[in-house]
């Protein structure tokens, strides 16, 4: 966050959910008796039947975040995510407000929204930093980059084969992998696909990499944490690539072409999320997914 009090804060959201066009008057309002300036994306302005009743900025091209002192995700983890994949390197600070069930990444609720903005804008909040891959596919002459805060995912696609596949770090055999697929992820999304899959959790504020296979076709063959200074390289046997599948974060997909080669490492800046003082990642971890519950 910029040095001073806030003067510019953005909104993101989940356009389809009807809680999002609810508060969004009451976030405005509130925006204008904290005398911060409102933008709003192109998708907000797109989806309004009706003049908005206050003045708001537009954020129509993607270095316009780097006016806002910080902006708010409405929605979902899926809506944070995408959120930060489209801040990129740009380090505005994310604020997640969650207006569904779980919100792990978004975790302040409509209930206390109001009393978690007072104290960004009286700068009474800190940055985590989240480590964000950098995934190239390299299919033919036409590589492709993509950026994941959560994971990468390999999988069947449409081949509906197994995954056959080699996995290196910095140029050194790990293991060959016959799974349904293969989650490469950050500390962040080790609560995600990941731990689904028998993955371990990985505390957001360490650098690392975990790497979980999905539903390997053997007993030795488990998930394992590499440092943030390697670099993977996945390669595929017998020409078996083609057909299968690849996610970033759940969201964006693309296909895997004969022959082709996807090579992860840590990017080179990091996701920037407002958290508090006093909050606690186990009891996050307690309250949204019973961590050290006993079964009632």
């Amino acid at each position: 966050m910029q040095s001073g009090k806030p003067k510019r804060i953005g909104i993101w959201g989940n356009t389809e959910k009807s809680a999002f066009w609810d508060l969004l008057p009451s976030i405005a309002n509130w925006a204008k008796n904290r005398e911060l300036e409102i933008f709003l994306t192109t998708r907000i302005i797109a989806k309004v039947d009706e003049k908005l009743d206050f003045d708001y900025s537009i954020i129509e091209y993607a270095d316009d975040f780097k006016q806002l002192d910080f902006i708010l995700s409405l929605g979902g983890d899926g809506t944070l995510l995408a959120l930060s994949r489209a801040v990129g390197n740009r380090k505005t600070p994310i604020l997640g407000i969650h207006l569904g069930e779980l919100g792990f990444l978004a975790e302040v609720t409509t209930e206390d929204m109001f009393e978690k903005l007072d104290r960004v804008a009286s700068e009474d909040c800190e940055i985590l930093e989240r480590m964000v891959l950098e995934c190239t596919v390299q299919n033919g002459d036409n590589p492709q980059i993509f950026h994941a805060l959560n994971d990468i995912t390999i999988d069947r696609g449409s081949s509906h084969r197994m995954v056959n596949c080699e996995l290196k770090a910095n140029g050194n055999h790990v293991a060959n992998y016959k799974a349904d697929g293969l989650i490469v992820s950050t500390p962040t999304g080790s609560t995600a696909y990941s731990l689904s899959a028998g993955g371990p959790i990985v505390m957001p504020s360490l650098d690392a990499m975990v790497v979980t296979p999905i539903c390997p076709h053997t007993l030795t063959l488990r998930p394992i944490v590499l440092p943030d200074d390697k670099t993977i390289e996945i390669t595929f046997a017998d020409n078996q690539a083609g057909g299968l599948g690849l996610a970033v974060d759940g969201q964006v997909q693309a296909s895997l072409e004969l022959h082709a080669k996807v090579i992860i490492r840590k990017a080179s800046y990091k996701t920037q999320m407002i958290i508090f003082s006093d909050t606690n990642y186990f009891d996050v971890l307690s309250k949204k997914m019973g961590w050290g519950r006993r079964g009632e």
